[in-house]
């Protein structure tokens, strides 16, 4: 893993109270370590899977949601708004987005499912304040929608990297072609299938 810190670009001049907030509202790489978020068992073939089906470019943000097997329950993809990064705007997309795509797990005393955050961005693999945004919001969505929270991964022109973790990979990569619907094994294996032999989420995802 590549330890460092990389700039998240300029930034528009803000009060220092407002400034403050908003540093509070991100997640340094260790204290994502020290929370206690669960380990991906395969997670070049999560990466693939969200790839192939979403097939993000620099600023676009997946959210997706897997069962206790990780295989992929719901999923959504939105593009970020050029605004200063800051926490609480994430975790508000972030939300808005769980809620149109999975019920809520409020009820449960424990969480069953799991969340999970790709995002495809420009820079190489380092730690940036985005980055620390994307985490904070991320926690505190599953925190709201009773889910468990789970890795953050980005997506740049290097391949792929699990924050935190230091695992990663080459391929995909953002500059990647992503594979067809249908034609990737990999993203067969992340999907649960219907009677019928067709990805169960790709079913549900045709009918809406």
């Amino acid at each position: 893993m590549t330890l460092g810190f990389a700039p998240s670009g300029p930034a528009p001049v803000k009060s220092s109270s407002g400034s403050a907030s908003r540093l509070a509202r991100m997640l340094e790489p260790a204290e994502w370590s020290a929370a206690g978020i669960p380990l991906l068992r395969n997670p070049r073939d999560v990466v693939s899977g969200l790839h192939s089906r979403h097939r993000p470019t620099p600023a676009t943000a997946v959210v997706a949601v897997l069962d206790h097997e990780e295989r992929l329950t719901a999923s959504a993809s939105f593009t970020r708004r050029p605004t200063l990064a800051d926490g609480w705007e994430f975790r508000n997309a972030l939300l808005a987005h769980l809620r149109r795509v999975v019920p809520h797990d409020l009820r449960r005393r424990t969480p069953v499912r799991t969340a999970v955050l790709l995002y495809c961005r420009d820079g190489d693999e380092r730690w940036t304040e985005e980055d620390g945004a994307w985490m904070w919001g991320l926690r505190d969505a599953c925190t709201l929608h009773g889910l468990r929270c789970g890795a953050y991964i980005t997506l740049t022109g290097g391949g792929w990297q699990v924050l935190g973790e230091g695992r990663g990979g080459r391929r995909p990569s953002s500059d990647s072609i992503p594979a067809p619907l249908g034609e990737d094994p990999v993203l067969d294996r992340l999907m649960p299938r219907s009677a019928s032999g067709a990805p169960e989420a790709l079913r549900r995802a045709a009918a809406r």
